[in-house]
């Protein structure tokens, strides 16, 4: 079993598919982590030799942000738009979609429950 970034990859899957699983790593950088490694998009991960998952290894860990240094990167990139009073740092703040999505309706998702206002 391949564990890479404190991730285990699924056995069956494909490399290219298997290294999505990687939080902060997608089907692009997945196939340009494995052509730099020179390793086929065809492999399955456990088909893997030791040599391939080190080099798959060095190679994300030289160029990518994965994992828990992402999180907190994404984390403290909010909460610096939260302490600057941004207007993102407020939708933020209060809980409410924050990419210009409307409100009115649609919105359950950001806002949690219906909490019905001035029911007699």
């Amino acid at each position: 079993m391949a564990r890479i970034s404190g991730v285990d990859l699924p056995k069956k899957k494909r490399i290219e598919y298997g290294l999505t699983y990687i939080f902060g790593i997608g089907l692009k950088s997945s196939r340009d982590i494995l052509t730099k490694a020179g390793i086929s998009f065809d492999k399955r991960v456990h088909e893997l030799t030791e040599d391939d998952v080190a080099t798959i290894r060095k190679e994300i860990q030289d160029g990518y942000a994965v994992e828990g240094d992402l999180r907190k990167q994404v984390a403290m990139d909010i909460k610096s738009l939260m302490d600057l009073g941004s207007y993102r740092g407020i939708r933020h703040r209060r809980g409410l979609p924050v990419r210009g999505q409307k409100t009115k309706t649609n919105a359950r998702t950001r806002k949690g429950r219906r909490k019905t206002v001035g029911a007699a």
